[in-house]
Formats: structure tokens, C-alpha cells, sequence
């Protein structure tokens, strides 16, 4: 089954490949690995934004993870042609905006991390890092960096 169809089996749709906001390109593709930049949390066009353990629920992170986690897909999908060319996720790096007592941002990045492994199965399951840090750009909740092996 193709990653397409398995998006429209489980009713994903990708959103559209956000425009970078700075001086970088969102894919990089270098000896097999397709580097993608940090991506943004937008749930129906509008970004999440706020403070986890202030302002920004549990929930609505793990949510927000999600979103950049199908952004990081769509990008992915922009850069190579298709999602049938990803080999596997290597790594995922989540940033997550949130106050010093916050300690769940392990909990906050499963929301991408779940999303790569219900899109592909084994080959979703990598590394990862999730840190909390006291502001992302534009004031967002959550950022999601990614390292994908992919074919020729």
C-alpha cells in the first residue's frame, strides 16, 4: 500500500508546505537523509501558540506536536515527489515552549512521534530528542525538526 493511500485508509490530509519564514530552505537532501527543518504547529491555518504549564494545555500540545508533525510529512512530500520515497524517520528533535517547572515534554512530542508510526508502520520509529525552551519563533507552542532516510 502506498503512504497515499494509507493517508486517505486512516483520514490524514497533508496540509499545504508552509513557506519558510527566514533565510533557510524547509528540506535539505544530502547523502540519503532528507534534513527538514523545524515546523510549526497550524491547526486551520492559524498557529498554536502559548506557553506549556501557563497558557497552552496538555492536550492541545500533544495536538499542536501532531501538526507539526504533518507539516514535517507535507514537506517531506513537497521536496521528494512522494511519501512512497521515505525509508524510514530517523530522528525527530521537538522543541516545546514552556515554563521551567513544565517537566512532560517527552508527553508533548509523542504527538508527532505517534503520527510517524501510524503513517509507516516500523519504518516511523526513530530517535528523538524533546526540549523545553523558553520561546520558539513567532511565539509557538511547539517546533519538530526531522531526519528521514530516503530512496532514490
Amino acid at each position: 500500500m502506498s503512504i497515499e493511500a494509507r493517508l486517505a485508509e486512516i483520514g490524514i490530509e497533508l496540509p499545504e508546505a508552509a513557506a519558510p519564514v527566514a533565510a533557510y530552505v524547509p528540506v535539505v537532501i544530502s547523502g540519503g537523509l532528507a534534513h527538514v527543518s523545524g515546523q510549526l504547529p497550524f491547526v486551520n491555518g492559524e498557529l498554536v501558540k502559548g506557553r506549556l504549564g501557563e497558557s497552552v494545555p496538555l492536550d492541545d500540545g500533544v495536538a499542536a506536536a501532531r501538526a507539526c508533525g504533518l507539516m514535517i510529512l507535507a514537506q517531506l512530500k513537497a521536496a521528494l515527489g512522494s511519501l512512497d520515497r521515505v525509508e524510514r524517520i530517523v530522528k525527530l528533535g521537538a522543541f516545546v515552549n514552556s515554563t521551567g517547572e513544565f517537566d512532560a515534554q517527552p508527553r508533548i512530542a509523542n504527538g508527532a512521534s505517534e503520527l510517524m508510526v501510524e503513517v509507516f508502520g516500523d519504518a516511523g520509529k526513530h530517535a528523538r530528542s524533546a526540549v523545553g525552551v523558553p520561546v520558539l519563533p513567532l511565539g509557538a507552542a511547539v517546533e519538530v525538526d526531522a531526519i528521514v532516510a530516503v530512496r532514490d
